[in-house]
């Protein structure tokens, strides 16, 4: 009982509280849904009829409360409970009636719950998509009309609304089931019928049904819907529909005319009856579109819109090409201004953005003559000394007419009255910026970048209305470098990119911007012939260096933009690399512009992941820039720039050596000579700067088991190449080098018959006749070496013959000069033993 009470008191608390808003409707339902379910619980096995009755109003007051609040699914348990309470309900009934009298009585009072309980569940089956119980649930609430006339309203209302839901939904075929339904529950008692502007409304949504579901198809069914939501009650909505389906029908003008006669009486709107026209001249009723656009001024005679009409005719005169009619009506328009018929501001408004349009339209089509025809239409509204910004916009539109036209003068005077009308204006300061390039006055075009770059920072608050978005003064600024660079002036191109770094805060429209810019360069620079190329390259190097270095100066910058994300950064980043790198390659001819290059290339790759292919274009950057930096240190320049050359090809290698490392982890690089290129460029610039450290270096060389023979000699040849003089090192690698030519399972004799002569020359030099008896031996020995070659092979070359017997014998003489006779006849013996490995230059030295 204390349970049932409470149930009670929360459900009227909750009735209470239904106005002012104190809780939601879901808060509604869920309180009334707990009232419910605890009084259903407290029910007895033979409850009274007032709980019964009090069972069934809160079932369905609950199951309404979940409909009402979209979730039906909830509903039907209590519509269900409702349900089961009539019938407890009439069972009691019947069963304490005591005549025929009692039982009607109480079967009436039943069954206007009945019909209640049934409606909500036709709701909730219809949010559910439950089409089919739906229309049961309807039949059932039909059926019970007879005897519930008055309820024939409110079910012909709930058979709309389930026609404007399912229409909604674009379910046409229910739609139209409802609708149907509606509007024939609605003819079923005229005492309570929903009225004839109600029948209206639902046979003109019927109509449309049938016309969106399939015209074609249901073409008739929306005429006959229509016709008879027309003869209910007339409407400009039903007379707009109507003409709507016969155009779709494709009906005679006759026919349509025919329908507009229909409704001459009705009261419209003039934009209803502007509607109408322009629906006509939409679907090419021309004839009929402008017979009827011509009758409506008759109708509205007073009304100080009348100008609409005019335009309405104007624009559909320009959308059919009839472009004559259309500047006579214009002219008259014209003539109007000024002979006391203006048009209201809103329609003159209107008219400037049509000839506008028609302008820009000819513009985009290079039609730059006719395109100032119909801007000075547009002049002609305004008076002389007239200040506007719409003015300044429209002089400015009309200098880049004249610009395209050559007419200079023209341009720079509407550029004058454009100033005059709006001169803080961004576009203003651009329309006078194009002009001095033009003119190559590159201190105003200076002049005017400089004020585009403050307004781009600060717009005007009329500005913020002609702008297309808010990057506007960017874009411009963009444009700015664009134009000086197409007209070679690449001073004023630099400071238009600076403003535009430094006030452009979105780095998408950044990077396109300089993306644009790269390309329209690199364009202009490939469309010389070859000859004039590479000059064009050199003069806008500049140029392509600044692009290049604002733009590995943004990239770095973006990680703080959030709107710029890390796909972007990378996409940009692999963009600028690869360009990067075809630029060094195109300035083969300029190895410091080269290596430039190639170093900014590196830098762009930073920002990318290191996968595989980035990590060998790094490689191969770096080992570019340090080979362009040893080539340059070895020309004829200064010390300190020698100095300066090879310390920063020492930087290179030692980076590329970093990334060398990480690249060997990613596959099997045993065929790459990337080791090989990094000591021979290390050792150079090493030596050739007396680095202390360079022994170091070569003690880890002669440790390599693998390394090759024209490594070793390129070192020895490196090692006594100047500045360097290491003549130790150059000894060690030549003998290494001939140590592994003699273990060649075939001597290539000419390859070690070079290698000899270098060693010999390094050991024994010319001239010198105070030697140490253990140098003499050392070289004494490569002699025997190249004997032991020569006699065993044909291909050793005579003139190195030749040479080796010379060397034998001048070094006996020179032994001979200093008294050492034993020595000295030893050595020219070693020399007559070359003499018999000569072919025919044996006879002339015997």
């Amino acid at each position: 009982l204390q349970v049932e009470e409470s149930a009670v008191s929360l459900w009227n608390w909750t009735v209470t509280k239904h106005t002012g808003a104190v809780i939601s409707d879901e808060q509604r339902a869920k309180l009334r849904f707990v009232a419910c379910r605890l009084i259903c619980l407290c029910e007895g096995s033979d409850p009274p009829e007032g709980t019964i009755r009090r069972q069934i109003l809160m079932s369905m007051k609950t199951g309404k409360g979940w409909i009402d609040i979209g979730k039906a699914g909830l509903a039907d348990g209590f519509l269900e409970n409702a349900m089961n309470s009539i019938e407890k309900l009439y069972a009691k009934l019947h069963k304490e009636s005591e005549g025929e009298t009692d039982i009607q009585v109480h079967r009436a009072d039943v069954e206007k719950s009945l019909f209640k309980v049934l409606s909500y569940q036709a709701e909730s089956a219809v949010a559910q998509g439950d089409f089919q119980k739906a229309v049961m649930c309807v039949q059932r609430c039909k059926d019970m009309l007879m005897k519930l006339p008055k309820e024939t309203c409110y079910l012909s209302i709930l058979c709309y609304n389930f026609g404007v839901e399912t229409y909604e939904w674009k379910r046409y075929e229910q739609s139209s089931f409802w609708l149907s339904q509606s509007y024939d529950i609605g003819k079923m008692d005229m005492k309570y019928s929903v009225g004839k502007e109600m029948q209206a409304k639902v046979l003109r949504l019927l109509a449309t049904t049938y016309f969106e579901w399939d015209c074609s198809l249901y073409l008739d069914k929306a005429l006959k819907a229509i016709s008879l939501a027309n003869q209910e009650n007339l409407h400009p909505a039903g007379f707009f529909l109507k003409v709507k389906i016969l155009l779709k029908s494709g009906a005679s003008d006759e026919d349509i005319n025919s329908a507009l006669a229909e409704f001459t009486h009705l009261e419209m709107s003039l934009d209803f009856c502007l509607n109408t026209a322009k629906l006509l001249l939409e679907h090419g009723r021309e004839s009929v579109g402008f017979d009827f656009l011509k009758s409506v001024p008759e109708r509205f005679e007073s009304s100080p819109d009348l100008g609409k009409i005019t335009l309405l005719h104007i624009e559909f005169l320009l959308q059919n090409k009839r472009e004559l009619l259309a500047k006579q009506k214009i002219e008259e328009v014209i003539i109007g201004h000024y002979t006391g018929k203006q048009l209201l501001p809103e329609a003159l408004n209107q008219l400037h953005i049509i000839l506008w349009d028609r302008a820009a339209k000819h513009y985009e089509e290079k039609s730059y003559s006719e395109a100032l025809h119909w801007y000075n239409y547009s002049v002609s509204f305004y008076t002389p000394g007239q200040i506007d910004q719409n003015l300044a916009k429209l002089q400015r539109n009309m200098a880049s007419c004249y610009l395209h036209l050559k007419q200079v003068d023209k341009a720079k005077e509407a550029v004058k009255q454009a100033e005059r009308c709006d001169p803080n204006s961004i576009f203003t300061k651009f329309s006078v910026y194009k002009i001095a390039v033009l003119e190559n006055d590159t201190d105003k075009a200076m002049e005017a970048v400089i004020e585009m770059g403050k307004l781009a920072e600060k717009p005007s608050e009329h500005e913020d209305k002609l702008r297309v978005d808010k990057n506007t003064g960017s874009n411009l600024l963009s444009l700015a470098a664009q134009i000086a660079l197409e007209n070679d002036q690449q001073i004023v191109a630099i400071k238009a990119l600076e403003y535009l770094s430094e006030h452009l805060q979105d780095c998408r429209q950044l990077f396109t911007s300089l993306k644009c810019l790269v390309r329209l360069m690199l364009s202009k620079i490939m469309a010389e012939n070859a000859e004039k190329r590479w000059v064009s390259l050199k003069s806008h190097f500049l140029m392509v260096d600044m692009l290049f270095k604002l733009s590995h100066k943004k990239l770095a910058e973006s990680f703080t933009e959030e709107k710029f994300t890390g796909d972007m950064r990378i996409l940009e980043a692999h963009w600028f690399r690869k360009v990067a790198w075809n630029l060094a390659v195109q300035f083969k001819d300029s190895p410091e512009k080269m290596r430039d290059f190639f170093v900014l290339s590196f830098k762009l790759s930073q920002f990318c992941p290191s996968d595989k292919a980035v990590l060998i274009a790094q490689k191969t950057c770096l080992l570019m820039a340090a080979a362009v930096d040893l080539e340059m240190g070895r020309q004829q320049v200064t010390p300190s720039e020698q100095t300066e050359l090879f310390s920063q090809a020492l930087q290179h290698l030692q980076t590329c050596k970093e990334v060398w490392k990480v690249l060997k982890l990613t596959g099997d690089f045993s065929k790459d000579p990337t080791d090989t290129l990094l000591l021979l460029y290390e050792f150079e610039a090493r030596s050739k700067l007396n680095d202390p450290t360079l022994h170091n270096l070569m003690e880890s060389v002669w440790e390599q088991p693998q390394i090759e023979i024209k490594t070793l000699e390129i070192i020895a040849s490196l090692a006594m190449e100047p500045p360097a003089r290491y003549p130790v090192l150059c000894k060690k690698a030549l003998k290494s080098a001939l140590n592994l030519h003699r273990k060649q399972a075939v001597i290539d004799a000419v390859k070690f018959s070079k290698c000899l002569h270098s060693l010999v020359n390094i050991s024994l030099p010319t001239g010198l006749t105070d030697l140490d008896t253990c140098v003499l031996q050392e070289v004494w020995d490569y002699f025997e070496d190249a004997l032991s070659v020569v006699s065993i092979t044909d291909a050793y070359p005579e003139m190195e013959i030749l040479w080796l017997m010379t060397r034998a014998w001048n070094t006996g003489i020179f032994q001979y000069t200093v008294g050492k006779y034993k020595e000295a006849e030893q050595w020219c013996g070693l020399g007559m033993r070359f003499l018999n490995h000569l072919g025919s230059l044996k006879k002339t030295y015997e």
